[in-house]
C-alpha cells in the first residue's frame, strides 16, 4: 500500500491527549499525518514526518477527525415544508407529524428511497461527516421496516431498527398489538439488517414499559439498545437507557438531577441534537450541566424531514456553543469522539495510529472557526477511509 503524508497542518485535532498537548483534543501545532491504505499510521510535528510515497500540503489549514453523526433518520420520502412553515408561524410540534412521512415512505419505490439516502449522505460528506448512523421508523409495517433497513445497510454499517417510532396508524386503537408486532414478526424480519434497536420513549409514543419490552426483545435478537429519551418532557427514557446499558440516550432535553447522575455513572452517552430544538423552537438542552456532572456527550444532527432537516454537523456545533453552553473544544470533541462513543467505536472520531483515515481539512487555521464563523462553508476537503474527496479549488 502507498503512503501519503498531509503536512504543514496549522493545528491538528487528534482527540488523543497523549499524542498532543495533553488536552482532550490532543492538539498538535504545525503537524503532519501519515496515511497508509485506509488507516492513519503516524501523527506528529510536520518537521519530523517520515518519508512517504506521496505528500499533500495543507498550507496552514486545520485538520480535524471526520464528524461522526450518530443519530439520523434518512430513510424517508415526501416533504414537510408546510408543517415547518406552520410551526414557525406558531403551531407547537408534536410527534403526530411523523404519520405524514410514513404515508409518503410507504408509497415510494426502493429506488427512490435509496436515491434519497445517497443524496443526503453525499450532502453530509461534503460537510465533513464520514460516519453516519441512520434509522428506519417511517414504514411501521413488517415489510416496509425491513425494506428500509435493507436499503440503509447498503449505505452504512450503523443501521438502527426503529419500528417503535410511533404506534402505526394501522394500530391506532391497539397499541399493545403494535408492540407485539414490533417485538415479534417485525423484529424477526429486521434484525438481520440492523446493529441497533431504538424506541421513542415519550408521551404520545411509547411509555416506559412498552419501551422496555421493545429494547429487551431487540437485545435478545443481538441488537444493542439506544433510546429517544426525554425530548418533549420528563420521562423514564434516560433511566431505562442506563438500566439496559444503551449506547446512547438521545435528545436529553428535560433531565432531572437523578437522570444526569445516572448518565454520569454509566457508559451511556447523552447525545444532544440541537437541530431539533432549533427547528421546533423548543427548550435547549443544558449541555453545561451534563458535562459538569461528568457524563459523556455526543452531538448529532437528527437529520429528519419533520423536526431537524439539516445534515450539517458544523451548524450543530455552532448551535451547541451558542445556545447549549458548550465550549468550541467540547462541541468539536462531542461531534467526533463523542459520536464514536455513542456508536461504541474506537476506530473513528480520532486521528492517531490505527484509526480509520477519516479527516476533514478546514479552510481555517483552527477548529474554533466552526463556531466562530457559523454558516460559512469551511470544509476544504474530506478524507474518508484514506480516500481524498471534494478538494475545493480557489482563484
Amino acid at each position: 500500500m502507498t503512503t501519503t503524508a498531509i503536512t504543514h497542518i496549522a493545528a491538528l485535532v487528534t482527540n488523543d491527549p497523549s499524542l498532543g498537548d495533553n488536552s482532550p483534543l490532543g492538539l498538535i501545532q504545525d503537524a503532519a499525518v501519515v496515511i497508509e491504505g485506509d488507516r492513519v499510521v503516524w501523527t506528529g510535528e510536520s518537521s519530523k514526518a517520515p518519508a512517504t510515497d506521496n505528500a499533500v500540503d495543507a498550507a496552514g489549514r486545520a485538520v480535524i477527525p471526520g464528524f461522526v453523526d450518530s443519530h439520523s433518520h434518512l430513510l424517508f420520502a415526501g416533504d414537510r415544508t408546510q408543517e415547518f412553515n406552520a410551526r414557525m408561524s406558531g403551531r407547537a410540534y408534536t410527534a403526530g407529524g411523523i404519520r405524514t412521512t410514513v404515508a409518503a415512505t410507504r408509497a415510494a419505490t426502493d429506488e427512490e428511497l435509496s436515491a434519497n439516502v445517497a443524496r443526503y449522505l453525499a450532502e453530509a460528506l461534503r460537510q465533513g461527516t464520514t460516519t453516519f448512523e441512520t434509522k428506519s421508523g417511517y414504514g411501521l409495517t413488517v415489510q416496509d421496516e425491513a425494506r428500509a433497513l435493507r436499503i440503509a445497510a447498503r449505505h452504512t454499517d450503523e443501521v438502527t431498527f426503529l419500528g417503535a417510532h410511533i404506534v402505526s396508524p394501522d394500530y391506532a386503537d391497539d397499541p399493545a398489538g403494535y408492540v407485539d408486532l414490533v417485538t415479534g414478526p417485525m423484529l424477526d424480519a429486521c434484525a438481520p439488517y440492523a446493529r441497533w434497536i431504538d424506541v421513542f420513549c415519550e408521551k404520545g409514543a411509547f411509555d416506559g414499559d412498552q419501551a422496555r419490552a421493545v429494547l429487551t426483545a431487540g437485545r435478545a435478537k443481538g441488537l444493542h439498545p439506544r433510546v429517544h429519551a426525554n425530548q418533549l418532557g420528563h420521562g423514564p427514557g434516560v433511566q431505562l437507557a442506563v438500566e439496559l446499558d444503551a449506547a446512547s440516550a438521545d435528545h436529553c432535553t428535560h433531565l432531572t438531577d437523578a437522570d444526569i447522575d445516572a448518565l454520569a455513572q454509566s457508559a451511556t452517552v447523552a447525545t444532544l441534537l440541537p437541530g431539533a430544538e432549533f427547528s421546533t423552537r423548543a427548550t435547549w438542552p443544558d449541555a453545561r450541566r451534563i458535562l459538569d456532572a461528568g457524563a459523556t456527550v455526543a452531538l448529532s444532527t437528527d437529520c429528519n424531514p419533520g423536526s431537524s432537516f439539516t445534515s450539517s454537523m458544523p451548524f450543530c456545533i455552532a448551535l451547541a456553543v451558542r445556545d447549549m453552553g458548550m465550549t468550541p473544544d467540547e462541541a468539536l470533541w462531542s461531534a467526533t469522539a463523542g459520536g464514536a462513543a455513542a456508536l461504541r467505536r474506537t476506530d473513528i472520531g480520532r486521528i492517531g495510529p490505527g484509526a480509520r483515515a477519516d479527516l476533514v481539512v478546514l479552510d481555517a487555521p483552527s477548529h474554533v472557526h466552526l463556531a466562530y464563523r457559523p454558516g460559512v462553508p469551511l470544509v476544504h476537503e474530506v478524507w474518508r477511509r484514506g480516500e481524498r474527496t471534494g478538494a475545493r479549488k480557489h482563484g
